[in-house]
């Protein structure tokens, strides 16, 4: 197995470092074990074991060893920031550790390694970490750090082409079926939102389709938000809000790494994964605001901003997947600002039409240490979606509860009595912090998997 960034086999050269794990209120029982040199080290360093300190120990000749500061032990995040606070060197983790603070560690250790190298190499090397018999862990990092990738990579070489790529390597790669519907096919095919949003582009408009597992087996339907970029077409962003816009295809990295994940994992589940990918750009066939477009659930949608574009590629695929009647049907979207208002860039947003779901995924966070956070779906607010000339509007004149209404959207196309569940994601670190470097980033699929994992087991 390759190893990621980070990692190193176990091996048996004594160039090998003890790496002590402590936090403060265990720091005076390590240290009392420690020779007077170390005592006298820490105290000269004032190393306190605060989360997120980072110490080389010194020994005959050299380093003896490291010892860095955390605070939960069974958040990865918590040893994000070892790899690059300490050398190159490679270290093995010291003591007894049970296996859930052990993964946690391994989990964060490449979460902090990673660096996105496409187009540079990082100014230095991480901190190796050795690892043996990983592979669930690795397989989670994996999954995590598709997101930063697909997110991180400029338009320009992740536009729906380069998504239908990746998901067809991955298809062969894991067995998996792969269909795609392109260009005008939406029309034949009946997804007319799709093919309305990304009809401008250069690059046509797709609906991607992988399917996987055993017909019988409990079926899951993933759907990604895979607008590759968006300028807000016609009613177009201002240059600041559109700079991060290769990132609005976050929820369909989201749903790509889940469903290869499950794979990779070979959980026992049928999975269907739906990515409608495309470019919203400006063009003289653009879709324009006050149009009225056709979807495939036969629902009309009066068009009140074109940057409110996500709701409809995801209505075409949301009403697709329902009509296979999946036993649950999740989709993971970067569908608005909304949200990020209400709940800052940590904390996507669950909306779920089932109390189990919802239940499952929030308890699923709170022990994977990938928090969510339930907002409503409060159907008073359906008369901001109203239209004078269609079945509904895709926005409207009101800029209250932007993330409830669009949640409320793609309820819509949701047929009573299919289990559901929308993650508005951010899929973004605005600022380097350990273990988050700036740039694309995963959330809630930690959740998401050890959710589908507990169900799958049942």
């Amino acid at each position: 197995m390759n190893l990621p960034a980070g990692f190193a086999a176990p091996a048996t050269d004594a160039t090998v470092l003890p790496l002590h794990v402590v936090d403060r209120a265990g720091l005076a029982d390590w240290r009392a074990a420690q020779p007077d040199a170390i005592g006298a080290w820490l105290d000269a360093q004032g190393f306190d074991g605060a989360p997120a300190t980072a110490l080389l120990l010194p020994g005959d000749g050299g380093a003896s060893g490291a010892v860095i500061g955390v605070g939960d032990r069974l958040d990865p995040y918590s040893y994000g920031h070892a790899p690059l606070a300490l050398p190159p060197c490679t270290f093995r983790p010291a003591g007894e550790h049970d296996a859930d603070t052990l993964a946690a560690l391994r989990l964060g250790w490449g979460l902090g390694a990673y660096r996105f190298s496409r187009y540079r190499q990082p100014p230095r090397q991480p901190a190796l970490l050795e690892v043996d018999n990983a592979a669930e862990v690795i397989d989670a990092l994996a999954a995590c750090t598709r997101v930063r990738d697909l997110v991180n990579t400029p338009t320009e070489h992740m536009g729906p082409d380069q998504l239908e790529q990746v998901a067809c390597e991955i298809a062969e790669r894991h067995g998996a079926r792969i269909e795609v519907v392109s260009g005008d096919d939406l029309l034949a095919r009946n997804f007319p939102a799709i093919h309305a949003v990304g009809r401008a582009s250069h690059r046509a408009p797709r609906l991607i389709a992988l399917r996987w597992g055993d017909e019988s087996h409990p079926h899951v339907a993933l759907v990604g938000k895979g607008v590759c970029f968006d300028t807000g077409g016609l009613d177009l962003k201002p240059a600041d809000g559109m700079r991060n816009m290769k990132k609005d295809m976050g929820g369909a990295a989201h749903a790509i790494a889940l469903a290869e994940w499950v794979m990779a994992r070979k959980l026992p589940l049928r999975i269907t994964l739906l990515v409608p990918a495309v470019e919203n750009a400006v063009g003289p066939n653009a879709f324009r605001p006050g149009e009225v477009i056709d979807t495939r659930a036969g629902v009309s949608v009066e068009i009140d901003n074109t940057d409110a574009e996500g709701r409809l590629v995801l209505c075409d695929a949301l009403a697709f997947a329902a009509e296979q009647s999946p036993e649950l049907l999740l989709d993971f979207a970067t569908l608005t600002g909304a949200a990020r208002i209400a709940l800052g860039p940590d904390l996507p947003a669950l909306y779920s039409n089932e109390e189990g779901v919802a239940g499952d995924w929030l308890q699923a966070g709170l022990q994977q240490r990938d928090p969510l956070w339930r907002m409503p779906l409060w159907r008073p607010y359906w008369r901001y979606l109203s239209s004078g000339i269609a079945d509904i509007a895709n926005g409207g004149p009101s800029r209250m509860a932007g993330s409830v209404t669009a949640a409320l959207y793609l309820e819509r196309f949701v047929p009573a009595g299919q289990k559901w569940a929308h993650l508005d994601v951010y899929s973004w670190n605005d600022t380097d912090r350990p273990g988050r470097p700036a740039g694309g980033e995963a959330q809630g699929l930690r959740a998401a998997f050890a959710m589908l994992r507990a169900r799958a087991g049942r």
